[in-house]
């Protein structure tokens, strides 16, 4: 985007993402207890609260990807989000497996978080399909049930069948970094499959931002609240965000919910 970002042509956009509430993918795995109580999740009674107050503190907005049926367990939550000024965006009805869906069963999963959404008076515009990667038909779904764009993993910023594509980065997220089950990933990005620390999230994140002021770019920051669970991880997002927040105001990066990016891109 050689003429800047947003209508004040900054160097770079940025968008700070989230993914996950709840239970929903604990459930879909076969994770959860059936002993223990839905409507509980510390990323939602613990997690979340940091995350809001820390956005607070710096001013920045964010686009929440959270599953549908969050909309039943966490009304209140997902309330809170948008009271905030941040967006609500799609993540799937319980963290399926996105690109192993059928046709249908992937329609029926779209109407079914729109309209869950919908009755909490947050419509999404924005879909980030679970496990990266989309279906078949995805395209073609999301912009029949009017979606403005799609954040699927991978490099560049496009636009397909009227919708926006911004992607993510799997080697900047936060699970890359701190979960076991990301190994493998880890052993072909790193060449070690040991988890990391957040010191090195926070010096992973501050040379993406740094390259995408520099290379003029689109830069997704993307994190989960129950990864929020420390001191130290939150201390990391805190130096990483604080620094985001240094580059808007010095005029370099418009930092913006994903449904004003798309926007503008489509535009």
């Amino acid at each position: 985007m050689s003429a800047g970002w947003g209508t004040e042509h900054r160097r770079a956009a940025v968008a700070v993402t989230f993914d996950n509430l709840g239970e929903a993918s604990e459930l879909e795995r076969g994770q959860w207890s059936p002993h223990e109580p839905l409507g509980r999740h510390f990323s939602v009674t613990r997690g979340l609260p940091r995350v809001l107050a820390l956005l607070s503190e710096l001013g920045l907005p964010a686009t929440f990807f959270v599953e549908g049926i969050n909309a039943q367990l966490y009304p209140e939550a997902l309330q809170t989000i948008g009271a905030a000024g941040h967006e609500v965006a799609y993540h799937g009805w319980r963290h399926e497996p996105w690109a192993e869906l059928s046709a249908p069963c992937e329609r029926e999963l779209l109407e079914r978080g729109v309209g869950a959404f919908d009755v909490l008076g947050l419509r999404p515009v924005g879909f980030r399909p679970p496990g990266g990667a989309l279906a078949s038909c995805s395209w073609r779904a999301l912009a029949g049930l009017g979606f403005a764009y799609c954040s699927p993993a991978g490099d560049a910023v496009a636009v397909r069948d009227g919708l926006a594509a911004l992607p993510f980065r799997w080697e900047l997220l936060d699970a890359f970094h701190y979960l076991p089950h990301f190994a493998e990933r880890r052993r072909e990005a790193l060449g070690t499959p040991d988890v990391r620390p957040p010191a090195t999230l926070r010096a992973t994140l501050a040379r993406a931002l740094q390259d995408a002021v520099a290379g003029g770019g689109f830069l997704a920051l993307l994190f989960h609240p129950f990864l929020a669970d420390t001191d130290e991880r939150l201390e990391a997002m805190h130096a990483v965000l604080g620094e985001l927040r240094a580059r808007v105001d010095e005029g370099a990066v418009w930092c913006a919910p994903m449904r004003d990016i798309a926007a503008w891109v489509l535009a």
